[in-house]
């Protein structure tokens, strides 16, 4: 049995400016998706080029923020949103939703990809390797908020969270980090080292995490005001995932059948 180290959100105060850990988590996502994607771009193929990494970069941070906030807001707290509508701009009190994220980043990778005169299949293809470094960023920022806790469990790993009593429960976001993070960027970075057809690419990353997102939500606890949505287990975020693992596989058939026109070069 594991016991939650105590630790304090705040990464650094100077007077009554106070940088969080959660933010700081953010800052690493945006930053490794970019120095990774500025490597990227310099292969033969370039769907974009190493310059053009930084407006991609802030055209998703964009997307991830606003629409992971409004996501979040809108799919799990739209009663406090109700009470309190500033509490829509409070992101460093954690509250974001990967689902809304995705949304926000799909429109921004859209504008941009219209913006540089290329597909939104080509643009989507060459972020999705860049998103779990993202992924893994933030899951530790949900560990070092305390929040997004799992069910109890006698595994020898469980961890005791102390607000939450002295029962050991699953550290889901370190679940979440170690295959929404780690095992998907590998999957994807081997997927897309050889030449894959247009598309299949987004729909890899749309079925991998799906996939992982499901499975740890079995051990994961919904939030405390929404519940199981279904017989003692379905969770919220498994219905938003469930069309996401569809998408993939669905994707994935229709490029490997033909449906993407062009392969693309190797990344």
């Amino acid at each position: 049995m594991l016991t939650y180290p105590d630790i304090d959100p705040i990464a650094l105060q100077i007077g009554p400016v106070a940088i969080h850990w959660y933010g700081l988590m953010y800052a690493v996502g945006f930053l490794g998706g970019w120095w990774l994607g500025r490597m990227r771009a310099r292969a033969s193929w370039r769907p974009i080029r190493p310059e053009q990494m930084d407006d991609l970069v802030l055209f998703v941070a964009i997307g991830v923020i606003v629409g992971g906030r409004l996501g979040y807001m809108l799919f799990y707290g739209s009663a406090q949103l109700a009470d309190d509508p500033l509490s829509l701009f409070r992101v460093w009190e954690g509250g974001m939703s990967f689902h809304g994220g995705l949304i926000g980043v799909l429109i921004t990778v859209w504008l941009f990809a219209r913006r540089i005169g290329r597909t939104f299949m080509e643009i989507s293809d060459f972020v999705a390797p860049l998103v779990p470094i993202g992924l893994a960023a933030g899951r530790i920022g949900n560990f070092i908020n305390g929040e997004l806790w799992g069910a109890p469990t006698n595994l020898p790993w469980g961890m005791v969270y102390p607000p939450m009593g002295p029962t050991p429960r699953h550290p889901s976001q370190l679940y979440e980090f170690a295959l929404e993070g780690v095992a998907l960027f590998a999957i994807l970075w081997w997927f897309s080292r050889r030449p894959r057809p247009t598309g299949a690419v987004a729909g890899m990353f749309l079925l991998g995490y799906g996939v992982f997102r499901f499975l740890v939500e079995l051990v994961r606890l919904p939030d405390a005001h929404i519940g199981y949505l279904a017989w003692g287990w379905v969770t919220m975020g498994q219905v938003l995932t469930l069309p996401m693992i569809v998408a993939g596989v669905a994707f994935l058939a229709w490029t490997y059948r033909g449906g993407a026109a062009r392969r693309v070069s190797s990344y």
